[in-house]
């Protein structure tokens, strides 16, 4: 007997090749996109947590040891951030963002939530009335952040959002009231994002020691650079992860 070659119809043949093709593509244009964030240009927004200079010595800000931490990588970092900023201002801070730019950090809110602590001192007569006002407060601060979220997230970039941290209050009184205030604004932040699928930064577990703040409320030299280190995790976690939900809490500093 003869050996009989098998003969594959066109009509099966053509979705099989086009199945072959549709992959190799696929692989190719993931091959490009993850090149050409191999050596990135992150840019932080926000307030005094990344714009904490006048705190620390020179060479120990945020964005100086976050520089530091890139330097073999090819890595850069852009300060746009501002102390005092509010959330509102990040929008003129985004007028400066270079063309190059591939990734986005926000650190924002602290200084709203600062404004808004006169309210949290104020009597009620219930509970329920309290309630009430604190959700006014939580609804107001969300609609701001969105529209800022919206403005960054608009430039079409891999963007993360850092909530915020709790405080170090020398009085006992104001950071309990602080701390239990501050629920509210990090609600809303993690609202946002998940809404968004970002990345979320949890200061609140990264900056968890005294040692970590130079006073009150900013972020000390440690502070700074475990903030950095969280933000060099997360941009260098591999690209599935740059573009999805993902909390980073500094769970790669833990045993």
């Amino acid at each position: 007997m003869g050996c009989e070659r098998a003969v594959t119809a066109p009509d099966e043949v053509a979705p099989a090749r086009r199945a072959a093709l549709g992959l190799g593509m696929a692989s190719l244009a993931a091959t490009r996109a993850e090149a050409r964030v191999s050596a990135g240009y992150i840019v932080l927004l926000g307030d005094s947590v990344f714009d904490n200079a006048a705190f620390v010595d020179e060479g120990r800000e945020v964005v100086a040891q976050l520089r530091g931490a890139l330097s073999t990588s090819g890595w850069r970092a852009m300060l746009a951030a501002r102390g005092g900023a509010m959330v509102e201002d990040v929008s003129r801070q985004l007028a400066r963002l270079p063309g190059d730019a591939t990734h986005l950090i926000v650190s924002v809110g602290g200084n709203d939530a600062l404004r808004a602590e006169a309210m949290l001192a104020e009597p009620a007569r219930s509970v329920a009335e309290a309630l009430a006002r604190l959700d006014i407060l939580r609804e107001r601060f969300r609609r701001t952040y969105r529209t800022m979220l919206d403005a960054v997230c608009a430039h079409g970039l891999p963007v993360a959002v850092c909530t915020i941290y709790d405080p170090r209050f020398p009085d006992a009184a104001r950071q309990r009231l602080a701390v239990a205030g501050l629920t509210l604004f990090n609600d809303a932040i993690l609202r946002e994002a998940f809404a968004r699928d970002l990345a979320v930064i949890d200061l609140r577990l990264i900056c968890s020691d005294p040692a970590d703040f130079a006073n009150a409320i900013e972020p000390s030299a440690l502070g700074g650079a475990k903030i950095a280190a969280e933000i060099v995790a997360m941009v260098t976690a591999g690209p599935v992860a740059q573009r999805g939900f993902r909390v980073f809490a500094g769970r790669q500093r833990r045993p």
